[in-house]
């Protein structure tokens, strides 16, 4: 059965034919048969250069061997045992190691919990109940955080979700990204009240927006003043910008910090990461309650020890960000022959195009490239056996198992695409 015949048939079971939003094509999703490397092949028999990456976790491509062999040893000796692991605490101790902000680590299972959670502990432990989030930040699929939310939520017109009750929201104040002046009011005026401010250290679910130069450390010494936790969500930057993920990167260290994604090493999963003050807060040292039945599961606990130790032996950051500017580059020159205003941005292997004459520093100016152009170009690629995020708000990811060949062919082939898009 091919992919048109699979989309019908889909729509009669799952709402829309798809289990996230964000994988909606028009006018119908390919379905992915099997993937390796940088590679994806779907069951009408085409094969894509993928810069999608399951949206961002596999940044040592698909089914690299020494993660599939973790896995296939895990799965013989079981799959969930609902008791503490040594692989738990193996893995916790990596993370410790690793990320700056981490003396004590909560396993949990998706980016959406370790965000929950984390809001959830800055108020348990600061006693106060309002946050700060900034516009066109995704925070995972929770009520307090769906406020002019990004990813798939501005691709589908529902930046702010239907079903969240006003009550639900009251205490989350809003924010641009890069904006100075306007955290500083929000301090002015609800500073006493903050519990934390939760952002995305690089904006990575409104395509690819960058903190402006000394916008994190600005942050870090509000929040302190405040007495406000500052929460990194590096669900996706997490192990992708550096080992550190970004606040090893930009050299600034919040209080607490999420993540997910390449931790888990294509299988689910989130963590909480933070002072070891602020960690005892939860059950059972606290009075903070977070728990789960799949919290610590040892197929992804496997995953995500044997990926997170293959970054740290082979220490890839260098060759990735050296294939990142490239591509950036490349993008660059593909629009101006193309004679289309455009902004390529990204950091590390993280990037993304819009198709605008204008800066984009935050969400407001991200809604004003031209996304329907996007989408045709999306197609163009698509077409042309190359796989992009079908959103304009999303990122692009390189991977370890990515080529300089296939650099070179995808920028060719992103000459061609934009050209058809245009016409």
């Amino acid at each position: 059965m091919g992919s048109r015949e699979l989309f019908e048939e889909a729509k009669r079971y799952l709402v829309g034919g798809v289990n996230s939003p964000v994988r909606a094509m028009k006018p119908y999703p390919f379905f992915t048969a099997r993937a390796k490397g940088a590679r994806l092949y779907d069951v009408d028999g085409n094969s894509y250069i993928d810069y999608c990456l399951a949206y961002g976790p596999l940044i040592l491509g698909h089914a690299h061997p020494e993660v599939v062999e973790a896995v296939r040893r895990q799965a013989e000796l079981g799959t969930a045992y609902g008791t503490p692991t040594e692989l738990e605490v193996e893995f916790a101790k990596l993370i410790v190691r690793t990320v700056p902000c981490a003396e004590m680590v909560r396993f949990v299972n998706t980016g959406t919990e370790a965000t929950m959670a984390a809001i959830r502990l800055a108020r348990g432990a600061t006693g106060r109940k309002k946050i700060l989030k900034f516009e066109g930040a995704f925070h995972g699929a929770h009520d307090y955080v769906l406020v002019k939310a990004g990813s798939g939520a501005t691709t589908h017109g529902v930046p702010t979700s239907a079903g969240v009750p006003e009550e639900a929201t009251r205490n989350t104040l809003l924010a641009r990204f890069n904006d100075f002046q306007g955290v500083e009011e929000v301090f002015r005026r609800h500073g006493e009240e903050l519990a934390c401010v939760i952002l995305e250290p690089v904006m990575g679910n409104a395509g690819c927006i960058l903190p402006e130069e000394g916008f994190l450390k600005f942050l870090r010494e509000v929040t302190s003043e405040a007495g406000a936790l500052l929460i990194f969500d590096e669900v996706i930057t997490g192990f992708r910008l550096s080992l550190g993920g970004a606040q090893e990167y930009y050299g600034v260290v919040p209080d607490m910090a999420t993540l997910g994604k390449i931790a888990g090493g294509g299988l689910p999963i989130g963590i909480l990461a933070g002072r070891e003050e602020l960690m005892q807060h939860l059950s059972p040292l606290g009075r903070v309650y977070q728990a789960g039945t799949f919290n610590g599961n040892p197929m992804s606990m496997a995953a995500g020890l044997a990926a997170v130790g293959v970054l740290a032996k082979e220490k890839p950051y260098g060759r990735l960000e050296e294939m990142g500017r490239r591509l950036r580059r490349g993008l660059e020159e593909v629009c101006q022959d193309a004679g289309v205003e455009a902004r390529v941005y990204g950091v590390a292997s993280m990037l993304q195009v819009y198709f605008t004459s204008s800066e984009v520093r935050d969400y407001e100016s991200a809604l004003k490239a031209d996304a329907e152009l996007f989408l045709r170009y999306q197609r163009e690629m698509l077409k042309r056996g190359v796989f992009l995020p079908p959103s304009q708000y999303e990122s692009c990811f390189l991977s370890t198992a990515h080529t300089g060949e296939e650099v070179e062919l995808t920028l060719e082939r992103a000459g061609e695409a934009l050209r058809e898009a245009r016409a």
